[in-house]
C-alpha cells in the first residue's frame, strides 16, 4: 500500500481542465514534492487529496482510503500545514495547539501530552505562553507545522512550508521537515523553491499546465539530462559550426550532444565526464583554428530539469488553483 495513489486523476471547473490525467504515487516515509508555477494544478490536487475537492474522473487514495467514500478516514490519517500562517495573533502558541487539539477531539490528557511533544519537536517550549503577536515569522511556521502534527498523523501536507521567510528560517524549518521524515513520517510538499525540492525531496512530480511533466529523485531527473554542461563561446563570423560540433562529437567519446547557437556563436555540450573534458575540448577545438572567447562549465540543476520538460522557467504568472 502506498501512502498516497493518484490513477487518472482528472480535475475540472466548468469547462477548464486543472489536472488531467495525473497517475503518481508517494511512498511511505518518503518526502514527495509537487513542483510547478502557479495554475499547474499543485493546489487543486492537495485539496483533493485534503478531500476538500472530489475528483473529476479517476481516483485519488491516501493510505488505502478513498478520497470520496471513505473522506473520515483519510483526514484521520492526514496533518495539515498551509501556505499562508493559520494563526491569530491574540492567542499564545499553546491556546493555539489547544484549539486544534479540540477540533480533533483529542482528550484533555492526550491534548497536554501531545501539546509538550510537538513544542519541543519545533522548539518553541520556552515560547508556548507568549501572544502569537510576538512571534517571528519562523515562529509563526514552526507553529503552523506543530498545529499539522497535533493529531500524530501518518501523512504531513506541507503547502509551501517556507514561502516567505528569510533565509535563516528556511534552513530551520528544512531541519524539521527532515527529523520528521527520520521519525518516519510521510511529507508532500508544495514549493516554487527548486533548491528547497533539491535538498529535501526523495521523489519529485513537475506539474505543467495540469499534467505530469516530470517524475523522479531530483539526482536522477538532473543526470538524464545528459550530463554537465560547457557552454563555449567562439569569436565572431564563424562559420562551420555544425562541421565543429559534429568533429567534436565524433572524437571526443565523452560528448553526448551539442547545441548550436548560430547567433551568439556558442556551443552547449552535454558532456558525461566531469571537469576533465575541458582540456580535450578546448584543445580539439584549437586544433581546428577556432578562437575561444569564453568558456563555462556546470553541473545540471533543478531548474535545467524544469526548463528541458516545460520549456519555460518555474514563475509566478498564473493565477492559483
Amino acid at each position: 500500500m502506498k501512502a498516497i495513489e493518484t490513477s487518472n486523476f482528472k480535475k475540472t471547473f466548468g469547462e477548464k481542465t486543472v489536472v488531467d490525467n495525473l497517475t503518481l504515487d508517494v511512498e511511505k516515509g518518503e518526502v514527495f514534492g509537487l513542483l510547478g508555477p502557479n495554475g499547474a494544478g499543485k493546489t487543486t490536487t492537495i485539496r483533493t487529496i485534503l478531500t476538500l475537492l472530489k475528483p473529476t474522473e479517476g481516483q485519488v487514495r491516501v493510505w488505502g482510503h478513498d478520497v470520496v467514500t471513505q473522506p473520515r478516514e483519510v483526514r484521520q490519517v492526514l496533518g495539515y500545514v498551509p501556505q499562508e500562517k493559520a494563526v491569530d495573533r491574540f492567542l499564545t502558541g499553546r491556546e493555539h495547539l489547544i484549539l486544534v487539539a479540540d477540533l480533533y477531539h483529542l482528550t484533555r490528557p492526550e491534548a497536554k501530552k501531545r501539546i509538550e511533544e510537538v513544542l519541543a519537536l519545533v522548539d518553541l517550549t520556552q515560547k508556548a505562553d507568549d501572544l502569537v503577536n510576538n512571534y517571528s515569522g519562523g515562529m509563526k511556521k514552526k507553529l503552523d507545522i506543530a498545529c499539522g502534527l497535533i493529531p500524530n498523523p501518518n501523512i504531513l501536507v506541507m503547502d509551501e512550508p517556507t514561502l516567505g521567510l528569510d533565509v535563516e528560517s528556511r534552513i530551520r524549518v528544512w531541519d524539521y521537515i527532515r527529523r520528521l521524515q527520520r521519525g518516519g513520517l510521510t511529507i508532500l510538499m508544495t514549493t516554487n523553491y527548486l533548491d528547497e525540492a533539491d535538498q529535501l525531496c526523495d521523489r519529485i512530480a513537475i506539474l505543467d499546465r495540469g499534467r505530469l511533466a516530470a517524475l523522479g529523485p531530483p539526482e536522477g531527473l538532473k543526470k538524464g539530462l545528459g550530463g554537465d554542461r560547457v557552454t563555449i563561446q567562439l569569436g565572431p563570423h564563424q562559420d562551420g559550426l555544425d562541421e565543429l560540433a559534429g568533429s567534436l562529437k565524433k572524437e571526443l567519446p565523452f560528448v553526448n550532444a551539442i547545441k548550436i547557437s548560430p547567433a551568439s556563436h556558442e556551443l552547449e555540450i552535454r558532456v558525461t565526464s566531469n571537469e576533465e573534458a575541458l582540456a580535450p575540448l578546448i584543445q580539439k577545438i584549437n586544433g581546428h583554428n577556432r578562437p575561444i572567447v569564453a568558456i563555462q562549465y556546470s553541473r545540471p540543476t533543478l531548474e535545467d530539469v524544469f526548463i528541458t520538460y516545460t520549456g519555460h522557467k518555474i514563475k509566478e504568472d498564473s493565477a492559483l488553483l
